[in-house]
């Protein structure tokens, strides 16, 4: 047996909270010992690019753990690409998650990178020794025609130099293991990590659902049904969601597991509680 990979996801503070609460976060996160975690990257402002790059460099100078920066494609051209990965390369972070990025109504992307695809080739000729990472969807992306057009896209994505695939979320682990099953079979070769968000509340998991076409499972109605209008229970029930989907991961010998914290490091700490000892006991 091989051991899966376990890695987190924080993000920067939004503009009117206080800084320091990335801060609160991470040091609820200590002592987990991630292989990496990442740090995400808002619509391309330079403040964007700076709070990412501050963070990641924390991480890696004062928790000692590797970082793995966001970066999105839609609203950037070159020089804000060169810009971002000087102060990721400052920052001392391993790995660039390309993205495409969200459409933001009202404003006109640059055209310069339209697919993540570009985005990751750009990279590995800019800096060839830093490794890309990239996103993939097991249900497909939501403007995706199909699952398997989503696969070609997705083996455009890995073709163009991504070595490494962090999944959206899911609820159902059947749907991630046929993913797995259609992108092996298209030549995918790299790894990919499971990723999975815990759930938090009725209203925020209906929302995220809607915006990445995420299906809700039964189970999950069942839990919402009986608990929604009850954010501790529900979050309660939630931790236990998201610690069997992970012992049903890592039991079918998955790549690794990268848990969308949400800068929750209480509910990260009672889901890592739970699963940790099936992280070590793989070899």
């Amino acid at each position: 047996m091989h051991k899966p990979m376990f890695s987190l996801e924080v993000f920067p503070p939004k503009r009117d909270a206080p800084v320091g609460t990335i801060y609160d976060t991470l040091d609820g996160l200590q002592g987990l010992d991630p292989d990496f975690i990442s740090v995400t990257y808002g619509h391309g402002t330079h403040a964007d690019r700076t709070a990412t790059a501050r963070i990641a460099n924390t991480i890696r100078n004062e928790y000692r753990i590797p970082t793995v920066a966001h970066l999105t494609a839609l609203y950037s051209d070159e020089a804000k690409i060169d810009e971002a990965l000087e102060m990721f390369e400052h920052a001392g972070v391993f790995a660039v998650l390309a993205l495409r990025g969200d459409y933001i109504d009202g404003e006109e992307p640059v055209g310069v990178f339209e697919h993540a695809s570009d985005l990751v080739r750009y990279i590995r000729a800019r800096k060839p020794d830093l490794k890309v990472f990239g996103a993939c969807y097991p249900e497909g992306h939501i403007q995706s025609e199909s699952i398997d057009a989503d696969i070609e896209h997705l083996k455009e994505k890995v073709d163009a130099g991504a070595t490494h695939l962090i999944s959206q979320l899911f609820y159902d682990n059947e749907d991630f293991y046929r993913f797995l099953d259609k992108a092996r079979a298209a030549g995918i070769d790299v790894p990919i990590e499971a990723g999975i968000m815990p759930i938090n509340g009725a209203k925020s998991l209906r929302s995220m659902a809607a915006k990445n076409r995420t299906r809700i499972p039964r189970d999950v109605e069942s839990l919402l049904e009986r608990w929604g209008s009850d954010v501790p229970t529900l979050r309660e029930a939630g931790i236990n969601y998201a610690s069997a989907q992970i012992t049903d991961l890592v039991a079918h010998g998955i790549d690794g597991v990268h848990l969308y914290t949400m800068n929750r490091p209480a509910t990260t700490r009672r889901i890592w509680r739970n699963v940790r000892p099936l992280f070590q006991t793989a070899e």
